[in-house]
């Protein structure tokens, strides 16, 4: 996967802390202390940084951002106060997903069979209709699937099959999920 002779100690580039360091100013500025209902406020901010933000979006202003640019989030997407997007890779919120209070979103993680453990990314899918609920861990390269439920306080290690609830450390399936009209 990562070849030990390259590792140069640095994940980083110079252009990309630079960004960031820009962001977490305009973070302080302008996003985190928003009042909550200006939820298009925060979604401009974030498209200025290239995050990909569709309509209707309710992004809270305690939400945490590692990298906007990272972002694609379609329609209708609720994430709520206290959720960590840590967005050192993409992260796809699907139309109507919804995360939950301090639900922690992690696309990076360490090779700890190397010199160094040097950093990787995978991505994250959180699919359309799906709810990861509060204080949930989703781990990098997982994808949640459409209209799947990770119970509170859940850590996702491996990908969730669509129209099920999981729950616990690590998740498993606890049953199917049905709608009622």
């Amino acid at each position: 996967m990562h070849n030990v002779d390259t590792y140069t100690g640095s994940s980083f580039s110079l252009k990309n802390k630079f960004a960031r360091l820009i962001w977490n100013f305009t973070y302080l500025i302008a996003f985190k202390y928003s009042p909550k209902p200006f939820h298009e406020w925060r979604s401009v901010i974030l498209r200025l940084f290239g995050a990909k933000i569709g309509k209707g979006v309710h992004i809270y202003p305690k939400v945490k951002i590692w990298a906007p640019w990272n972002l694609e989030i379609h329609d209708q997407v609720g994430v709520a106060n206290g959720v960590d997007l840590y967005s050192q890779g993409k992260i796809t919120l699907g139309y109507r997903s919804i995360i939950s209070q301090r639900s922690y979103i992690c696309t990076g993680t360490h090779d700890f069979n190397l010199k160094g453990h040097p950093l990787y990314t995978l991505p994250i899918t959180v699919s359309k209709f799906a709810w990861v609920a509060a204080e949930a861990f989703i781990a990098p390269g997982v994808t949640i699937g459409e209209g799947a439920v990770v119970g509170a306080r859940g850590v996702v290690f491996k990908d969730v099959e669509p129209w099920t609830v999981v729950g616990g450390n690590p998740a498993k399936f606890i049953k199917k999920r049905n709608f009622k009209d």
